[in-house]
């Protein structure tokens, strides 16, 4: 065990992998440069790593990640963020690639993120909700909405 808090508390050990590059949107690196999402293990996980998408879109390297990683909890983040400068580019998903990819992983619980408050959302709950209501009752039954400023227990 690693004491990963202060005053000597005990917590098991957290393994992770960084993924920088392959989370990012295609033609986006002279803009934005690296990014990264995370994958996270830790002893007594009972449904697979959390997988923290970071910004980015559905292309080939994040279809790799159910051949590479057991997903069980996500943190998707969403909002098709785009900005003036780039156009038509797209930092993070809409709706339908992320449902895509939810059913590609098959997670235990998929946590909605990053879709509100700011102006570059291009995509906000109410659109993910429509196609969400469009797909398998299997695979919405896997989302859990967050409030912001509400604790949610997450078995993960």
């Amino acid at each position: 065990m690693d004491d990963l808090a202060s005053g000597g508390t005990r917590s098991p050990h957290l393994g992770g992998h960084g993924d920088p590059g392959p989370a990012r949107a295609p033609l986006s690196r002279p803009l934005v440069g690296e990014v990264t999402g995370f994958s996270l293990r830790w002893e007594g996980q009972r449904h697979g790593a959390l997988w923290i998408t970071g910004d980015t879109v559905l292309f080939a390297g994040v279809r790799e990640v159910p051949r590479r990683i057991d997903v069980g909890t996500v943190l998707l983040h969403l909002g098709g963020v785009r900005f003036p400068l780039t156009g038509p580019l797209r930092y993070t998903m809409t709706a339908a690639p992320a449902l895509e990819l939810c059913g590609l992983l098959r997670p235990h619980t998929v946590l909605p993120v990053h879709y509100e408050g700011w102006s570059h959302f291009r995509e906000g709950r109410e659109a993910v909700e429509a196609e969400l209501g469009r797909a398998p009752a299997d695979l919405r039954a896997r989302f859990r909405w967050l409030t912001p400023g509400t604790p949610l227990a997450v078995e993960v």
